[in-house]
């Protein structure tokens, strides 16, 4: 376990889904609170964050609330069983090079209905924080096989396939996320995802920005390397919006 890996994992999961992140503080002097009333002071900023440079404070806050991390979401066990189940009709596919709109190189991937008892309480882990009560969600569960050298490109997903969250589980490997804001292309922000942790990717996260897989030899967050292998992702989603 790297020093990176070992400092975020100590820190408790329920430290990521707070909602109360934000300090607001005022001047004593009502001149000074007037001329500064839109400043925002951003602390307690999650580990599993960096912002780089020069990165709006008002678009910072808004990835904050919108992409979330909970490190260690299951165990190592809990790991094991997802893998047993998926890994025997994954071995039978091929790893494939191409993708209808380009995103995704070197995956393998399918859509799974029914899990036996043990991973069925997992998903359903998954679903119940992810999604609020009544949510309308896609049956089917994504799982997405991604090669060692394999990368999932820029991209923002299509609103024909999913709504406004998504929510994944990450298997076997560490890897980094990169969110780039689409009409701002200097606004970008690194996302850890730890091996077993869960991500849940929603509204402005989704929308606004491109999101990639770093590839293996770019695979680095906050300057240190982040050795990148094989990686399954196991992903849930809501319907589509009715106005999208």
């Amino acid at each position: 376990m790297s020093v990176l890996t070992s400092r975020i994992a100590k820190i408790p999961a329920a430290t990521w889904s707070r909602s109360r992140l934000f300090i607001f503080r005022r001047p004593f002097s009502e001149d000074s609170a007037l001329a500064s009333k839109n400043e925002v002071y951003l602390q307690n900023i999650p580990d599993y964050l960096h912002f780089h440079e020069n990165f709006d404070s008002d678009l910072m806050k808004k990835i904050i609330f919108s992409m979330k991390i909970y490190p260690n979401f299951i165990s190592q066990a809990e790991e094991e069983s997802i893998f047993a189940e998926i890994q025997p009709y994954l071995k039978r596919l091929r790893y494939e090079f191409d993708h209808w709109d380009d995103a995704i190189h070197g995956y393998r991937e399918t859509e799974k209905l029914k899990w036996n008892e043990a991973n069925t309480k997992i998903i359903d882990r998954l679903r119940g924080i992810a999604f609020p009560p009544g949510t309308s969600q896609l049956a089917h569960v994504h799982v997405l096989d991604l090669d060692a050298k394999g990368v999932i490109k820029a991209h923002i997903d299509s609103v024909r396939f999913c709504g406004s969250t998504i929510a994944g589980i990450s298997l076997l490997s560490n890897s980094v996320m990169r969110l780039v804001n689409d009409k701002q292309k200097d606004q970008i922000v690194d996302i850890f995802l730890q091996q077993r942790s869960m991500y849940i990717m929603k509204d402005n996260a989704r929308y606004d920005y491109t999101h990639e897989i770093l590839s293996e030899e770019n695979s680095f967050f906050k300057g240190e390397k982040v050795p990148r292998s094989r990686r399954i992702s196991v992903i849930c989603r809501n319907e589509p919006l009715a106005d999208k």
